[in-house]
């Protein structure tokens, strides 16, 4: 096995996900098979109980796996399966540590950071590092190691230790470092300044680590004069220095690696020369420049809870980029927060309110991504009146789903109290209702979670068409909640309809509302299983619903001329 090792410095959130997944694109283009493992050196044992604002958004994966988003990066560009093992947390592997203990497997011995903690770290490494991804028989070529945080912090010590005797296990021929660092420019001088990266590249040869190439992220091309001075002051060769500077779209930086020949010097570094292929990222050039050369754009109304940090939703944009760059469209995302759309913010934030209910009736379509907590839950639910009233484009992901089913029970069948469990316990028209096999007590990893199959119960729905006139779909699941199966009949007598639901035919998960231009709502999240060139249906739907293309499409699909 031949590892690649992404670590970074000076400041956090530098794009080493993006680096990595896109360095993982490379290689695989060389004919490389390639696996990823994200680190993230936090005591949690998962992102499951993270807020979308401390960490953005949780990923969901196949296997329940709550992950990190960068997880969600590899699976995107490399268009792999990845599971929970491929995120190890600190909490992890303490966690692993302390069970061993506790069996006595360590009977006799002081149990330390190092070696106990460190030849766990090691083990998991190569234990995972074995596991197929891209549902091919036997292990990947190269893993792709991504290092959460910077250089230097505390907590991710341990990992720094286990990766330097792993790099002194597997022989330099086997292990490639590249160094993410910032370049930054001060404003008066106007200057590309060096020393922050190589005040970083000295801590990590401190550590016993010395890096084989630098990725420089920069606002603009590096100048010559300043790859020479990272070079001499870094121990890199020139050649190994890569510019990572700012483009128009993410889908530049494996052509900008690319253009740097930096596939060539990693295979170099790896000795995997005699066995790559030459590289073929025909398909990235055609997608990147597509994407540049699109004019037209569409509006969407994004109504969510955690808008402030657009990460709590990547999964949901990528998703929609996808779904609009099949439609030959560039997104124009709106964001709205949903309190500002309730009757209370007319009152306190004036400006706000009316901000807000302009960017909604402004849109082509509207949105309702998922979420926890009763906070803007009124709000969302005026967006799907207003969007089932006037005959706009909606889409609800699992919270938004509920919200629509809510909308619908006040509105149309007069139940003023209809409410969700999770936000009034008390009410006597119960919607929405807590999952039976869910804990109340403890919260991670008791959702119902993971890719679960979900039934369509009429192949005459634009739904079952928007996925290719399939009987059933795999799709990924993060809820507690679910649509009360008691109110299902009264819901359909009124006009909403169920048209896909579980194996055992009483957990609702698709709903429809015939007559509508598209009104769906999923209990799923199928933005999990987005990628580039193969848009989710549901975004896909809601996108060709909101430019007028559906109505062909779904005639199209219903002649089976597709």
């Amino acid at each position: 096995m031949k590892y690649v090792l992404v670590t970074g410095g000076v400041v956090s959130g530098l794009g080493k996900g993006v680096t990595a997944s896109s360095i993982g694109v490379v290689l695989k283009a060389c004919g490389l098979r390639v696996t990823s493992i994200k680190i993230d050196p936090y005591l949690n044992t998962d992102a499951g109980t993270m807020s979308p604002f401390e960490h953005g958004e949780v990923f969901v994966l196949d296997d329940g796996g709550e992950v990190d988003l960068d997880l969600g990066n590899y699976e995107r560009f490399l268009d792999v399966t990845l599971t929970r093992d491929n995120n190890i947390t600190t909490g992890k592997i303490y966690q692993s540590v302390l069970e061993k203990e506790r069996k006595g497997d360590y009977l006799g011995k002081t149990v330390q950071v190092v070696p106990h903690i460190t030849d766990a770290i090691k083990d998991w490494i190569e234990s995972v590092s074995l596991t197929p991804v891209d549902g091919k028989e036997g292990p990947a070529d190269v893993c792709v190691i991504e290092l959460g945080g910077t250089v230097g912090d505390i907590e991710s010590m341990p990992f720094i230790e286990a990766l330097r005797q792993l790099y002194f296990t597997v022989g330099q021929d086997n292990f490639c470092l590249i160094h993410v660092s910032l370049i930054p420019v001060l404003g008066v001088v106007g200057e590309q300044k060096t020393k922050p990266t190589q005040h970083s590249v000295r801590e990590l040869r401190a550590l016993g680590l010395t890096p084989h190439f630098l990725a420089c992220r920069s606002a603009q091309p590096l100048l010559e004069n300043t790859k020479q001075k990272l070079s001499q002051f870094c121990h890199v060769p020139v050649a190994n220095i890569l510019n990572i500077h700012d483009v128009p779209n993410i889908w530049h930086i494996p052509l900008l690696l690319q253009n740097q020949n930096a596939h060539d010097a990693i295979l170099k570094q790896m000795d995997l020369m005699s066995v790559a292929k030459p590289v073929d990222l025909r398909e990235w050039t055609k997608r990147a420049e597509t994407f540049d050369n699109l004019t037209k754009s569409v509006r969407i109304a994004m109504v969510g809870k955690y808008v402030g940090l657009t990460d709590s939703y990547l999964s949901v944009v990528k998703a929609l980029l996808h779904a609009c760059v099949a439609c030959s469209l560039k997104p124009s995302i709106d964001w709205i927060a949903a309190s500002d759309l309730e009757d209370d913010s007319a009152q306190s934030t004036p400006e706000a309110y009316a901000t807000a209910w302009k960017t909604l009736k402004g849109a082509a379509c509207v949105l309702v991504p998922g979420g926890f907590g009763d906070r803007g839950i009124k709000g969302m639910i005026l967006a799907a009146k207003y969007a089932r009233e006037n005959n706009v484009p909606y889409l609800g992901i699992c919270l938004g789903m509920q919200i629509s089913v809510i909308e619908f029970a006040r509105s149309v069948l007069r139940l003023e109290k209809a409410n969700s469990e999770e936000f009034d316990p008390q009410t006597p028209d119960l919607v929405v209702i807590f999952m039976p096999e869910g804990s109340k007590t403890h919260m991670g990893s008791t959702m119902r979670l993971g890719s679960r199959k979900t039934l369509f119960q009429t192949p005459d729905c634009i739904m079952s068409k928007l996925y290719n006139n399939s009987k059933h779909v795999d799709e990924r699941h993060r809820h507690r909640y679910e649509v009360n199966p008691e109110v299902v009949g009264t819901l359909e007598e009124a006009g909403l309809t169920f048209v896909g639901r579980d194996e055992t035919g009483k957990r609702m998960e698709i709903l429809e509302l015939p007559g509508h231009p598209f009104y769906v709502g999923v209990q799923f999240h199928p933005e999990y299983k987005s990628r580039p060139g193969r848009p989710s249906a549901p975004f896909l739907g809601l996108i060709m619903a909101a430019t007028g293309q559906l109505e062909a499409y779904v005639r199209t699909q219903q002649n089976g001329s597709i």
